[in-house]
């Protein structure tokens, strides 16, 4: 699955041409679903009327011909019910939605939040962990409650810590799915269990990335190991700085969309651009 970027125009607004030349890209190269608006489609900056049109033209654009997940997630648990309602409405068939950040509610707090949204809102929900950027985390024991929660059909687990992601799939893996949400352990979580990933690095190279995930869900390792082996220089240099600065540059680079973001992103340094650049001739992909 692809973490979507949002295409703009270099004063900020929606790029809506960019926008479906992404979505065929993706279709046309393997992609097996489409995460519209998540952290690297710049959600934070998206006011709601934008965030729901985003994930509405994504699905039309897509016409069925692949899965579209919406990204749903808010500090609000008033606000992640709506922007979820907003995906279901929008005809996504799945919606993807972080920790409540800045707040740092407890485990409690995570439960019921997930929980209530999960019984408001009747589509498949995937929880998303990601510390680094939330400040709070969702640890195994309250994913393990919420497998039983219907609706809850997965979770995209980003920690860091491989042997999290491996407790929560020995704990629960039978009952929800686990998808790798850091691009760099893809590979390796797949291994331990988990059924795919949630990728930046698949906007730039989705077929290498599908073709890997495809190898290592059927046991070839040898083909995962050699197709990842080639996208670890992208694994790396599209975090040289915070996502998604650099994986838009790339793909204007590739002549996809255009540069534009919204503050307080900024475009990448021109220190990186040719790590960045490497990496994609080293991918095949530019």
């Amino acid at each position: 699955m692809v973490a979507l970027v949002t295409p703009m125009h270099e004063d900020g607004a929606l790029d809506e041409a960019a926008l479906e030349r992404l979505v065929e890209f993706h279709i046309e190269n393997g992609t097996d679903a489409i995460v519209a608006v998540g952290t690297t489609g710049e959600s934070a900056t998206l006011d709601h009327e934008e965030h729901a049109h985003v994930m509405r033209r994504a699905v039309e654009i897509a016409a069925g011909r692949i899965t579209v997940m919406g990204g749903c997630g808010a500090n609000s648990t008033w606000e992640a019910e709506q922007l979820t309602r907003c995906a279901l409405e929008a005809g996504c068939e799945a919606a993807l939605l972080v920790t409540p950040y800045y707040n740092k509610p407890t485990q409690e707090g995570l439960y019921q939040h997930f929980q209530h949204v999960a019984e408001a809102v009747a589509m498949p929900q995937i929880l998303y962990n990601v510390p680094g950027r939330t400040g709070v985390d969702l640890l195994p024991e309250t994913v393990d409650r919420l497998a039983d929660t219907a609706n809850i059909v997965g979770i995209k687990e980003a920690s860091g810590s491989l042997e999290r992601a491996e407790e929560i799939i020995e704990r629960c893996g039978d009952r929800i799915d686990v998808y790798c949400g850091e691009d760099a352990r893809n590979l390796a979580l797949i291994n331990a269990g988990a059924k795919g990933c949630v990728s930046v690095t698949a906007n730039v190279a989705p077929n290498l990335m599908h073709r890997m995930c495809r190898a290592a869900l059927d046991g070839d390792q040898t083909e995962a190991e050699a197709l990842d082996a080639r996208l670890a220089a992208l694994h790396n240099a599209l975090f040289v700085e915070t996502n998604p600065i650099p994986v838009k540059w790339a793909l204007a680079e590739m002549g996809l969309i255009g540069p534009g973001m919204r503050l307080p992103m900024t475009p990448l340094s021109e220190q990186h651009h040719e790590t960045v650049r490497q990496a994609l001739k080293l991918a095949e992909v530019l």
